[in-house]
């Protein structure tokens, strides 16, 4: 039964063969393979781009409401004070 098997070398070849190597070299060093990656790089560039646009002008329009809710309060705060105070002063006079 043993010698029906093929052995490890007959499976895998040898580590010295020069036919595999440039085998592999050649697939490694397709220029398909590079222009794919180089393909895949650019969409992702471009995405990032739009995702930074993105961000970029939601970060605008969170700044420009937070700065008119700011105003708000501190424009109903200083209101409440005044009612307060106006309150205070006719209770104080009678």
């Amino acid at each position: 039964m043993g010698s029906e098997a093929p052995n490890w070398a007959d499976q895998w070849g040898s580590f010295g063969d020069d036919e595999d190597n440039g085998k592999l070299v050649n697939k490694k060093g397709s220029s398909s393979g590079g222009k794919k990656m180089a393909d895949v790089k650019a969409v992702a560039s471009a995405g990032l781009d739009k995702a930074k646009d993105a961000a970029t002008v939601g970060a605008d329009r969170a700044k420009t409401a937070a700065v008119a809710s700011a105003q708000k309060v501190k424009s109903g705060t200083s209101a409440g004070f005044k009612w307060m105070k106006n309150q205070y002063q006719k209770k104080s006079s009678k």
